[in-house]
């Protein structure tokens, strides 16, 4: 289990109530779960993205911890580019795919 993130922008309120549901709003739109299983992230995920193709409105990234990955993070994004974390000689960086 390892930290997860969930950063919403300008989506209905129905994701503010079930998101604070499973996780702390530690910020406006900004909510986090120190100890998620990847079952329970994947669940919550796939809530996310159903309402978001149903509704298409604003956006979310999922960030968590992940080891096989560079940087041991993963992305995942709806309503926004594909993005991919690069690491440009020990530096990691943010690139929009």
């Amino acid at each position: 289990m390892a930290l997860t993130m969930i950063v919403t922008r300008d989506v209905e309120m129905r994701y503010r109530g079930f998101l604070t549901s499973v996780m702390l709003e530690i910020s406006p739109g900004v909510y986090v779960s120190p100890d998620m299983s990847a079952g329970v992230r994947e669940r919550v995920w796939t809530v996310m993205t159903d309402w978001w193709t149903s509704l298409g409105n604003g956006s979310l990234v999922l960030v968590w911890r992940d080891t096989k990955a560079v940087g041991n993070l993963s992305i995942a994004t709806l309503g926004e580019p594909p993005k991919t974390i690069v690491d440009a000689d020990g530096i990691l960086l943010v690139k929009r795919n």
